[in-house]
């Protein structure tokens, strides 16, 4: 999952949040140099990475990506997943998507010490183009695409991406929303984490 997903499945908890954030970060088992909570958030990411990847419906996602992107298709799964996310926010939280939004960039200010040198690098242009809000729409995706692109080993296949999103937006949707309600499931039932959602989910 991408990082919107990643935030809303930490609960309340900022130091959760944080180590959620930074999981792609911490390698091995460096995750022991970081306080409890923190601690607790990085082995979270590793578990929602984990759910994520082994899941039938996200498989079936990478499928309409694999033939461009490869071993990169869920990564792209991951950032449109967030998009459908942003899209259904009032379904899945009681709390505004800009509250959440600011309260994580406070979040990375108050505990920027800590985080991995890859993340202090990142997050002043994170906040400054306030991509996690930028997620909600077609024209955002593309412009994060594209920066990846530049910034990463991922592929220049922007193009072919929003090609496909839009040619099968609506079946994504579907299985983003098949989904994410199991992913909430473990989350909630594996880690005794507690998520406001805005309606009880159908379990």
């Amino acid at each position: 999952m991408n990082v919107l997903a990643h935030i809303y499945l930490s609960g309340d908890s900022e130091k959760i949040i944080i180590g959620n954030y930074i999981g792609d970060y911490v390698k091995g088992r460096d995750y022991l140099k970081y306080p409890d909570l923190i601690r607790k958030g990085i082995i979270l990411h590793r578990h929602i990475d984990g759910f994520t990847d082994r899941h039938p419906v996200v498989h079936r996602s990478k499928l309409l990506f694999s033939g461009k992107y490869h071993k990169y298709s869920g990564v792209i799964v991951d950032i449109i997943y967030d998009h459908f996310l942003t899209r259904e926010w009032d379904f899945f939280s009681r709390k505004p998507l800009e509250s959440v939004t600011y309260n994580f960039y406070r979040a990375l200010v108050n505990n920027y010490e800590i985080l991995p040198e890859n993340v202090k690098k990142m997050m002043p242009f994170f906040i400054i183009h306030n991509w996690i809000e930028s997620y909600q729409t077609v024209q955002g995706i593309r412009h994060v695409l594209k920066t990846l692109s530049k910034r990463s080993t991922l592929p220049d296949e922007t193009r072919f991406a929003i090609k496909t999103l839009k040619k099968n937006y609506y079946s994504l949707e579907d299985d983003f929303m098949e989904f994410f309600p199991q992913l909430i499931d473990y989350v909630e039932k594996d880690f005794g984490i507690q998520i406001s959602h805005a309606i009880r989910m159908p379990f």
